[in-house]
C-alpha cells in the first residue's frame, strides 16, 4: 500500500509547491479535493483507460475519486497555465543540454457515416503538431506546445524557450531551427545554440556579423548528437501512451497531452508500480 501512495504524495507535494487551492471550484459541494482529480487524470493516461474505467478502478482500490463525468468536466475546465506550471515543477532541475524537436500525433477520425455524408470515399487525416524540449541528461519533458494545424518547427521555438524551468547551457536542434534570430535570442539568454547551418548555395544568408557563421566554425558534433534523446523520448512517449489522442476538442486534447507529459516525468521514478520499463 505504501508503493501505491507514492504517486498520491508526489501529486500532493507538487500542488502544494504550486500553491493550488484545495478545491478547484468556489461554490460547489467541496466533496472532492483538487489532488483527487489530478491523480485520477494521471492514472487514466498512464494506464490507457477511459473516464469510466479509471473511476471504477480507483474506487475498487480504495481511493475516494470523483465520478467519470466530473473527471471529464475537470479536464476541460482546467486552464492551460495550471498544466504548464505543474509540468514545470516536474522538470525543475539544473539542465546542461536541452534538445528541441517536433513530432506529429493523430486525432479521432470521423465515422464512416460522416464520410458518406460529405461524399468522401477515403478518410481525411488532420494530424496534430507536438513540439517538446527534452532534458538530455534525465529525459524529462521541460515544456510542450500542441497545435491543431501543421506549422513549421521554428514557430514554437521562442514559445518553448520562454517556458523553460531553468535556462540550460546549450540548446540542440536540427536544421529546421536554423535562423539568425534564434541564435541571437539564445545568445541573449546566455545559451549556446548548437544548430547545423542549412545549405543555401550562393544566396547570402545574413549581412553583417552573423552568429550562425561564428558557431559553425566551432560546431561540436558530439554535443549535436545529443539531439538523439528527443527521438528516444518521442518513441517512449508514443509507445507508452499511444500515438493518438482520444479527445475531440483542442482544450481537452491539450489537457490529455499535458497529463501524459506530467505522468512521463513523475512516474518515471515509479515504473515498478505500473510494471513498465522507464523507456
Amino acid at each position: 500500500m505504501k508503493k501505491k501512495l507514492k504517486l498520491v504524495n508526489k501529486v500532493k507535494r507538487l500542488l502544494k509547491r504550486l500553491e493550488c487551492p484545495r478545491w478547484f471550484h468556489h461554490f460547489g459541494p467541496k466533496k472532492y479535493e483538487f489532488w483527487q482529480h489530478a491523480v485520477a487524470l494521471l492514472v487514466k493516461q498512464e494506464c490507457g483507460l477511459g473516464y469510466r474505467r479509471v473511476s471504477r478502478l480507483l474506487s475498487w482500490l480504495g481511493f475516494h475519486v470523483p465520478t467519470y463525468s466530473a473527471l471529464a468536466k475537470m479536464a476541460q475546465r482546467m486552464p492551460l497555465v495550471l498544466w504548464q506550471n505543474i509540468l514545470k515543477l516536474t522538470a525543475n532541475f539544473k539542465v546542461h543540454i536541452v534538445s528541441i524537436d517536433g513530432t506529429g500525433m493523430s486525432r479521432p477520425l470521423p465515422s464512416p457515416y460522416y464520410y458518406r455524408r460529405i461524399d468522401k470515399p477515403y478518410s481525411v487525416e488532420i494530424p496534430l503538431k507536438l513540439s517538446m524540449p527534452i532534458d538530455t541528461g534525465r529525459k524529462k519533458i521541460m515544456a510542450l506546445r500542441l497545435r491543431a494545424k501543421y506549422a513549421h518547427d521554428i514557430k514554437d521555438a521562442k514559445y518553448l524557450i520562454r517556458r523553460f524551468p531553468t535556462n540550460p547551457n546549450k540548446l540542440v536542434a536540427d536544421k529546421g531551427y536554423d535562423a539568425e534570430w534564434l541564435h541571437r535570442y539564445c545568445h541573449k539568454l546566455s545559451m549556446e545554440a548548437v544548430i547545423p547551418m542549412r545549405n543555401y548555395g550562393n544566396k547570402p544568408i545574413y549581412r553583417g556579423k552573423s552568429l550562425r557563421r561564428r558557431y559553425r566554425k566551432n560546431f561540436n558534433n558530439k554535443t549535436y548528437h545529443r539531439r538523439e534523446m528527443s527521438e528516444s523520448v518521442f518513441s517512449s512517449f508514443k509507445r507508452r501512451f499511444g500515438p493518438s489522442v482520444s479527445s475531440l476538442k483542442i482544450t481537452t486534447q491539450r489537457a490529455e497531452v499535458y497529463c501524459r507529459a506530467i505522468a512521463h516525468n513523475i512516474i518515471y521514478c515509479f515504473s515498478g508500480l505500473f510494471q513498465r520499463s522507464p523507456c
